[in-house]
């Protein structure tokens, strides 16, 4: 029956009012489910809108929603059960407030849902007897108020009639809420003291509904008067949370008769279970008092049916209406209807990330809300629809700096004293790849020794990047590039995770000492950030290359002998060991050391120069041949060495030389040497007769004894170093006994000597001490070919002081023999080339040793 009365007056009513409002209109009870209307096709949207936008019901001053939309198809649905009784009580008209919110952009519909009454309650008395005492003596036609019924519905489902059992005494007279019985025909109560009467009370709904009460009537004596207020209606004004126990009216009423008959008792008429819990009457003051909580935003006013009635049982009405004032009692409440969370930190600003929405239940200004938001956040509050705010952004965010927000929002809302609430807004910020990897230092410079290890460890690069997770991952790697004409790969290479550098292979000081390798970082964001870095690797000399001595030339490839004049006093230079040593700094300084002589005492050797001095004077004691081993060292650790055998002759003519190859040095074998030069010596005596006559007639001509060279004498350039080089100024080579000295190929008539003088800086890595014959032709100018020179080497103590003469009978060898030795003394200065000369040197006049 429910359902087809819900069928029947189910009356949909949709209207557009300003502003965007929607109202429906449909009765109480309906199914959870029951369609109300279809939002989507009455605000003229597209159903798939609805869900794209975000659509949802919100309450008005509640936190009960009695009806929810689909999003799929836009129908408004029942979403819990709605009593109408409930929700508006006595009101003849029940709305309840709802507002349509729709996102992006943002929207609001209010709509006003319009509760119609179904006849689902029955009328209902106060009481299930009425009790009424009626004097005998009482007049045709008195009247007797009886209360009336109570019926929850409104409208035409209240109660509308009363019918009272058909009786011999009484009629029954109602007019609007007032019901009274009539005497119609006078009592007896000496026929019947009580009579019964049956009330009906029947509403208007459809069915109808009905209720009853029994109506015990005691017949007395005369009672004529009953309690009369002292004013219909009381009114009175009540602040809401009054504490319990306040007095909020008072009513009154007297009665005319005396004794039992004019004692006046109060209490409420019919009244709804609400009221009875929140105010009770003092049946004998009238006093009306509060004993629950009153709020305001339940109930704005109380509409109290007040009864007076005297001792037996006359009694009258009153209405007393009590409004409720607002208090400032509650804080605004600030709610987040949506938030984008994490928000990219490349985010423009003035962005939209956030809804908010504020409310407060009180009213009038109590109502009002003013809403902030804390400072120093890139973010502000702006004002939207009614009680909605957008967050915004105000500025660039950046991730690296600050990752998170808490915003703080406080509304405040205009009351005495003002109320406040806050809600924090937790917002992360997503990160975007805006930051190349940085590395810890602008450049980097790794140092390791020669001959490391392959795989060896060489430095780490270290480089940051602030953006996070894979934007944030720093990947290692080589940038092409060339070391000595191959890739730079196939010399070190980088752990890709680390950034620890490795030598692929090992290095060589004396084939570079330095090199440059370029490392990139990049990470892992999209599209990927990198930033280089200059690697400088640096590669120490280690002691691994022995010294190599130039002069004399190493024993078994020449026999290398020096004449040294008897006249010779105590420190005269008569040789020179002259040593290189590839290595650099400590391991290139060099030591020399006579480790053997034949006489000990006789020759002493500079320890750092190389030059070979006599000690004392050379005495006629002293053996015509002198063999010594010099060992040369140097500084590294551990020490590296090198020896040689230099071979000297005392002697101021070449006549008194037996035989000058022959002469050789051998610690085991000296005494065997001996007898065998003798015993040559004495076979040839006529053949070096006939030399030594030769030769000392060469000899006569000249005032001083020369220094005779073997054709070995000549150092192939295959015993320099091939890259031998100063380094840092520690070169094993001072520029003052650096020469060049040219010599031409033979036996012992080899003679001519030219000394000249390198530069004062050390031979560069990349020269030795090679000279060809075009070399020559650039300082002696064009030669012809069959044109010969000889000059002859003379020591300064043999001629004036640092002066050197070149006789003009000089025997004539070709230049096609020039060799390229290197120069042996220091004490000439000069070298003068007289004429005349078979060669085109006018214009050479000396060169500076």
């Amino acid at each position: 029956a429910l359902d087809t009365l819900c069928s029947s007056c189910f009356l949909l009513l949709f209207s557009h009012v300003a502003y965007g409002d929607l109202s429906y209109s449909f009765p109480e009870e309906m199914k959870r489910g029951s369609v109300i209307g279809n939002l989507a096709k009455d605000l003229g949207l597209e159903t798939g809108a609805l869900s794209n936008r975000r659509a949802r019901i919100d309450t008005d001053g509640t936190d009960k929603r009695y009806c929810d939309i689909n999003l799929n198809n836009g129908e408004l649905t029942v979403a819990d059960r709605i009593d109408r009784e409930e929700l508006c009580e006595e009101k003849a008209s029940c709305i309840l407030k709802h507002e349509l919110v729709l996102e992006n952009p943002l929207e609001l519909h209010r709509i006003s849902l319009h509760i119609q009454d179904v006849n689902d309650n029955s009328p209902q008395f106060k009481e299930g007897l009425i009790n009424i005492e009626i004097h005998e003596l009482a007049d045709r036609g008195a009247r007797f108020v009886i209360e009336e019924a109570h019926d929850a519905d409104v409208g035409q489902n209240s109660v509308q009639q009363y019918s009272l059992k058909n009786n011999d005494n009484f009629i029954l007279a109602a007019n609007g809420n007032t019901i009274h019985l009539i005497l119609d025909k006078e009592l007896d109560r000496e026929k019947k003291q009580e009579i019964n009467l049956l009330l009906t009370a029947l509403d208007g709904g459809s069915p109808q509904r009905s209720g009853t009460v029994v109506i015990h009537v005691t017949v007395l004596d005369a009672n004529d008067n009953e309690p009369v207020f002292s004013q219909a209606v009381y009114k009175a004004s009540l602040p809401e949370n009054s504490p319990v126990d306040t007095v909020v009216v008072t009513v009154s009423a007297t009665d005319a008769d005396e004794g039992i008959n004019g004692d006046v008792t109060y209490e409420f008429g019919h009244v709804t279970e609400n009221v009875k819990k929140m105010f009770s009457i003092d049946s004998k003051s009238g006093e009306i008092r509060v004993i629950g909580a009153v709020d305001y935003e339940s109930t704005t006013s109380y509409e109290i049916r007040v009864k007076a009635k005297d001792g037996l049982g006359l009694s009258s009405y009153a209405k007393t209406i009590i409004s409720i004032t607002d208090v400032n009692d509650n804080a605004p409440v600030v709610k987040l209807k949506s938030l984008t969370n994490p928000i990219p930190e490349d985010t423009t600003a003035g962005t939209e990330v956030g809804i908010i929405n504020v409310q407060d239940r009180d009213s009038e200004r109590n109502r009002q809300v003013r809403c902030s938001i804390q400072q120093g956040a890139p973010f502000k509050l702006v004002p939207s629809i009614k009680n909605y705010y957008s967050l915004v952004t105000t500025g660039q965010l950046d991730r690296e700096l600050v990752s998170e927000y808490n915003i703080t929002i406080t509304a405040t809302d205009e009351g005495s004293p003002p109320l406040s609430s806050s809600k924090t807004v937790q917002l992360s910020v997503a990160d975007v790849n805006d930051n190349p990897p940085v590395f810890e230092e602008q450049s980097y410079s790794a140092y390791v020794s020669e001959n490391n290890k392959p795989g060896s460890t060489l430095c780490s690069v270290t480089a940051r990047d602030p953006d996070w997770r894979q934007n944030g991952t720093v990947i290692y790697s080589l940038l092409p590039g060339e070391v000595n004409g191959a890739p730079v790969s196939s010399y070190v290479s980088v752990n890709g995770d680390t950034g620890v550098i490795h030598a692929v292979r090992s290095f060589d000081y004396e084939q570079f000492r330095s090199f440059k390798v370029q490392v990139m970082a990049r990470d892992n964001g999209s599209p990927p950030l990198s930033s280089n870095v200059t690697v400088s690797v640096f590669v120490s000399d280690v002691n691994d290359n022995s010294p190599q001595i130039l002069y004399p030339a190493p024993e078994g490839n020449s026999f290398m002998t020096e004449l040294v004049p008897k006249a010779a006093h105590g420190g005269s230079l008569v040789s020179k060991v002259i040593a290189v040593d590839a290595d650099s700094g400590q391991n290139a300084w060099l030591s020399y050391e006579i480790v053997k002589s034949t006489d000990p005492g006789l020759f002493t050797i500079g320890v750092h120069s190389g030059e070979i001095r006599t000690q004392r004077d050379i005495s006629e004691s002293d053996s015509m041949k002198q063999n010594l081993i010099v060992a040369v060292k140097d500084n590294g650790q551990p020490s590296l060495s090198a020896t040689c055998s230099m071979y000297l002759l005392i002697s101021d003519n070449l006549a008194e030389v037996p035989e000058l190859k022959d002469i050789s040095y051998d610690e085991k074998n000296s005494k065997l040497t001996s007898y065998l030069i003798i015993a040559l010596v004495s076979v040839s005596t006529f053949f070096l007769t006939f030399i030594i006559i030769i030769l000392g007639v060469r000899f006569c001509r000249r005032r001083k004894p020369r220094l005779l060279f073997d054709g070995a004498v000549a150092i192939p350039s295959a015993y320099l170093p091939p890259n031998y080089a100063d380094v840092d100024g520690t070169g094993t080579l001072r520029s003052a006994y650096n020469y060049d000295a040219y010599l031409t190929t033979g036996s012992r008539t080899s003679d001519f000597k030219f000394v000249t003088s390198y530069n004062d800086n050390t031979l560069p890595a990349d020269q030795t001490l090679r000279k060809s014959p075009s070399d020559f032709a650039d300082v002696f100018g064009d030669l012809d070919e069959s044109s010969e020179v000889r000059v002859a080497y003379l020591p300064s103590h043999f001629t004036p002081k640092n002066t050197c003469l070149i006789p003009p009978e000089t025997t004539l060898i070709t230049s096609a023999d020039i060799y390229i030795p290197l120069c042996l003394w220091t004490d000439c200065v000069s070298v003068i080339i007289p004429q005349p000369c078979n060669m085109q040197l006018q214009n050479f006049s000396c060169v500076k040793l």
